[in-house]
């Protein structure tokens, strides 16, 4: 059986990138149906998340679901689809980007390492957005789309459609705002199809650290007239640190919160000898998700569930 994503993937990879971004909206063939869920051992994981969904690339079925159909925020799982947009746009990596007043949250007042004024190349934020989930940094970026703001958002919304996520809703392109919202299943289109097409994403976001390099800081303490200069190393680290831990193998990674959407990831990896997309949303607690995914790795490396008897998943090109 093939993969529920097969005919959408290749439809979206023959038509292109622009034109997932011109007037006339793409329609699939025929609709994407939900996963049905397959018999499970016993010994099924307890896992915290209110939705989880592990979806078999090879197969293209589901391992293990729960509420993978319940519409919830996704918080900075958002900068998934915005990354794949600034890529799509095909505008310089090495341009330089300005940071400005616009990039400020002003929805849940948030801080940020980017000064307001200081200036980045559209790689550096790529990276900052993904594996620092910079708010300013994805915010910057939709800003210098083609078009501007609006016509970002609006091809994210038209990008959802066209890869069946029917149950999505973008509007912004941080994840700042509870009104981006999304489900498990939909989730696992968009990784399943970011990981086949885009290795920008998957090499930023399997990593465990980006470092901007040696950046002049300038130091000014009150009660002193002058102010002091120093250079230092500027280091971010993943926000999902597995891709830090040595018995993962992640191919692609995005975690997100905020209060309305709870700890929230979205994960390709290989466990067991087995390609998975791994989606766990609104879990409680900072260590909530990356419990629940080593119950899940455990759980998979353990169970005798059936396996593809097809070939080896293999990410493919969208060129």
């Amino acid at each position: 059986m093939k993969a529920f994503l097969t005919g959408l993937i290749l439809l979206c990879v023959h038509t292109g990138a622009a034109a997932l971004d011109g007037n006339t909206a793409l329609e699939v063939d025929k609709p994407v149906a939900a996963p049905q869920s397959q018999p499970e051992p016993a010994s099924m994981p307890e896992l915290n998340a209110q939705s989880v969904l592990v979806y078999d690339q090879a197969s293209g079925r589901p391992l293990l679901e729960k509420n993978a159909t319940m519409q919830t925020p996704i918080a900075s799982i958002t900068k998934l689809m915005t990354a794949m947009l600034v890529i799509n746009a095909g505008q310089p990596l090495d341009e330089r980007i300005t940071i400005t007043s616009d990039d400020r949250d002003t929805i849940k007042g948030t801080g940020s390492r980017l000064a307001i004024g200081a200036h980045y190349t559209r790689e550096q934020l790529l990276h900052l957005a993904l594996i620092a989930s910079d708010n300013r940094a994805a915010h910057a970026l939709a800003r210098s789309y083609p078009g501007g703001l609006d016509r970002f958002i609006a091809t994210m919304n038209r990008t959802a459609r066209v890869l069946g996520m029917r149950d999505t809703v973008y509007v912004e392109p941080t994840g700042l705002s509870s009104s981006n919202r999304s489900t498990a299943l939909d989730l696992a289109k968009l990784a399943d199809y970011a990981y086949q097409n885009y290795p920008e994403i998957r090499q930023i976001t399997a990593t465990g650290q980006y470092t901007l390099g040696t950046q002049r800081v300038v130091l000014k303490k009150k009660h002193h007239r002058q102010a002091k200069v120093y250079y230092r190393t500027v280091a971010f680290n993943n926000t999902n640190r597995l891709t830090r831990m040595d018995d993962w193998h992640i191919g692609l990674s995005k975690t997100g919160f905020i209060n309305e959407a709870g700890h929230c990831l979205v994960m390709q990896a290989e466990v067991a000898d087995r390609d998975v997309i791994i989606v766990l949303l609104d879990s409680s607690g900072n260590n909530s998700r990356a419990r629940d995914a080593a119950r899940i790795k455990a759980w998979l490396e353990e169970t005798n569930l059936p396996r593809n008897t097809g070939t080896h998943y293999t990410a493919a090109s969208r060129t």
